[in-house]
Formats: structure tokens, sequence, C-alpha cells
């Protein structure tokens, strides 16, 4: 068994420094005293720590809840450590069963090369290329076999899996755990022996898989890694975690006004978890803006400032000074520039299929609820009567803030 880390290096200001870029924002950080003789020893010796995301790509689009583990990774970049970007194609084939009530369907080779190319090019927005390390875990997973399978599950106890909670709920509930199951953290554990990583990132529901990696690091005679876990980004609700089957989010991929016009949407409360889990700002001048918002300034100025530094990362800088431009008019009541155009048949046409058939809306049911809260115009004028039918002509019609087109009913 390898001892923990013995402190040999000096706590210079410097260390004390990259662990409060460590820090910020973090959900936890364990063990706090082992990373801090790591980033001591690192300084002395030059030698950059090896940081560590594993990825599934069970999804290729990524929104800005994603990038809260990104960005973490882009400051302990910035202050010289490796990233490991690491690619899950051998555990995507497993399923991660992380906070789940029942089996994840696995993925295909083929959906896995697509979404990791496509995941890591998104990645790339955030991360310096230059120091990021991509790998793949079916370099050392496939080349286990079964007798090395066999060997690995005998490094871990079944009753240690059952204190995850997933796992505890589904047994007490008589809901089937499949054994391949089990294997799923063992191996995202073994990806740490592998790769020899000093942390390993994830979400606050990948606890279980981080310790695991920390526990058979030290079966295998390694010092352990220490773990960081990142809070869950709260979508635009302000209420659930970001996520695309919720429609809270604001993907990376969003044209520059419609991601600046979600983040202006956010409430005055919920800037500030943004300024510190997706800005680069330093925390001194965030929590100066906090003071200055304090004693009368507006808020708004605040968010402008994080929306644009969020755009020109994704996009541009002219893109967000436009984007702002446009959000702007359109607060003024103007009509953005470029809206979409449709056609659409069937006049006289009720309002509520008109905004879904047009997609303004997702459902009809959706279209009632924004025709309800005053949310839609049509060259400019409320609508407010639900059974209102569109007869044939050319119309502005908006929905909300951001959505706009051009409608052609005939």
């Amino acid at each position: 068994m390898t001892a923990k880390p013995e402190q040999k290096f000096p706590l210079t200001p410097d260390v004390f420094e990259a662990l409060e870029i460590t820090k910020r924002g973090c959900d936890e950080l364990l063990v706090e005293a082992d990373w801090l003789v790591k980033l001591a020893r690192s300084q002395a010796t030059k030698i950059p720590l090896r940081i560590k995301l594993g990825l599934d790509p069970t999804a290729p689009d990524i929104h800005l809840g994603h990038t809260v583990v990104l960005n973490k990774l882009r400051q302990l970049q910035d202050i010289g450590h490796t990233v490991i970007f690491l690619i899950g194609d051998f555990t995507s084939m497993i399923g991660d069963p992380s906070g789940r009530n029942a089996t994840r369907p696995p993925l295909s080779a083929e959906e896995i090369a697509i979404n990791a190319e496509t995941y890591y090019k998104q990645a790339s927005l955030v991360l310096d290329p230059e120091k990021t390390e991509v790998r793949y875990n079916s370099e050392w997973c496939d080349p286990l076999g079964a007798r090395g399978m066999i060997q690995l599950a005998a490094k871990y106890t079944v009753a240690r899996m059952l204190e995850r909670d997933d796992f505890t709920k589904r047994y007490r509930g008589g809901i089937p755990i499949s054994v391949h199951e089990f294997l799923y953290p063992l191996m995202q554990g073994y990806d740490s022996v592998a790769l020899k990583s000093d942390l390993e990132l994830g979400g606050t529901d990948q606890k279980f898989n981080l310790l695991v990696g920390r526990e058979l690091q030290r079966e295998y005679g390694q010092e352990p890694q220490c773990i960081l876990t990142m809070p869950l980004l709260v979508g635009l609700d302000g209420i659930e975690k970001m996520s695309k089957s919720k429609g809270n989010y604001i993907g990376i991929r969003e044209s520059a006004n419609e991601m600046f016009g979600k983040l202006m949407s956010i409430s005055d409360e919920l800037m500030w978890e943004y300024f510190t889990l997706l800005s680069f700002r330093p925390i001194a001048e965030i929590d100066l803006m906090k003071q200055e918002v304090s004693v009368g300034r507006n808020p708004r100025d605040c968010k402008v400032l994080l929306g644009q530094e969020i755009v020109a990362r994704f996009h541009s800088q002219v893109a967000a000074e436009n984007a702002l431009e446009d959000f702007n008019h359109r607060a003024k009541g103007g009509i953005p520039d470029g809206i979409p155009e449709v056609s659409l048949g069937g006049a006289p046409l009720g309002i509520a299929s008109l905004l879904k058939m047009a997609g303004l809306a997702p459902s009809t049911t959706e279209a009632n609820r924004n025709i309800e809260q005053n949310g839609v115009r049509i060259d400019g004028v409320v609508i407010s009567d639900k059974t209102i039918k569109v007869k044939s002509g050319t119309y502005v019609v908006q929905v909300g803030k951001r959505r706009f087109a051009k409608i052609t009913l005939s």
C-alpha cells in the first residue's frame, strides 16, 4: 500500500493561490491536505500535475452546465497543469448507472465515435488544446481481458458497491441491478490507475465513482488521487439543474444573440452563481461588483458583462457586442434583423397551431401558456385570446422576448 503524500516541499504563497483557484466554486475537495502537498511538490519540481476528466460521450452537444467542469480544468491548465480529457469509449458500452433508477442502455461504437468527436471540438472552445491530453479508455480496458477483469473485480466488495445511493435504493425497491453495472465504477476507477491521475473532476453525482478510483490507486500501490466535485449549474428557471430535457439550458452552439438573450433573462440572484462557475473574472472583481450592486449599481450592468464574456468565449468579441446591440434594440420594441421567414397553409389557422407549426412553440399547450401570459404579439399587438384564428396574410409574430418569425399564411 502507498502512504499518503508527505509534505517535503515549501508551502509558498503561489501554492496557496493555486489552492484557492482549485476550490473556486467547488462543492467538495477531497482530501484538501493531500492536494496542497501535490501542489507544493509540483511547484518545487516543475512537474505538472495530471488532472483527469472522464466523459462518456452519450450525447454530442454541450450546454453551459457541462462547461462548469471544463472551466475548472482551464483554470488549472492556466496555472501549469496537464488535463487528461478521457473519452470513455469502453465504459460507454457499459452505461453509467449514476443517479439512475434503471439500467442505462449502452451506446454503439458508431454513436460513441461520432459523439466523442463533436464533444471534444466543443470542449476545445474552453480548454487549451496545447495542455490537453486526449485519451480513450479502451486503450487499457480492452487488453484486460476476462482474467484481468476478474482480478480487478476482486479488489472491491459488493458491500462497498451497495453503499452507493442509487444501488441501495434499487436493491431495497426490488428494482433489478445487472452485474455489469458494478463494473462501471470499477472501470472508471481503473482509468485513474492507468493514467496515474493526481486529481479527478466530476459533478456531485459522480462522487462515488471518483472515490473508487482513489481506493483502486491505493490497491495498485499508487499515491491516491484527490477528487474535486463541482456543483450542477441551475438552469434558466432558477430551480432545476440545467438540462435539455427541461428546456432550461443554454447550448454553446446557439447563436450569439440567443445565448446573450438567455443569459440576460436569468435572475439577479442566479447571476452571481453563474459568475462564480462560468466566468474567468477574478473572485475579487466579482465581490466588488456584488458590493457595488448592494449600494445601488444596476445589476443589469453586471449581467451584461457576464453575457458578453460568455458569448465572446464561444463566438467572438464582435459577436458579443452585436448581441448586446440586438438585445437593446429588441428591449425597445424593435424587431431584430434576419428573423426566420415561414410559409404556412391552412388559413384561417388557430393561433396556438400557428405558433407550433412556425416553430415558435414546442406544442399547442406551450403556445396557449404563452398567450395566457401575454407573451405573444402579432405585428406588435399583444394577443390574449386563445381562440383567435389568423387569416391569410404576412405577419411578424413574436413569442417572449427573443423568438420572432415572419409568417406568410395562405
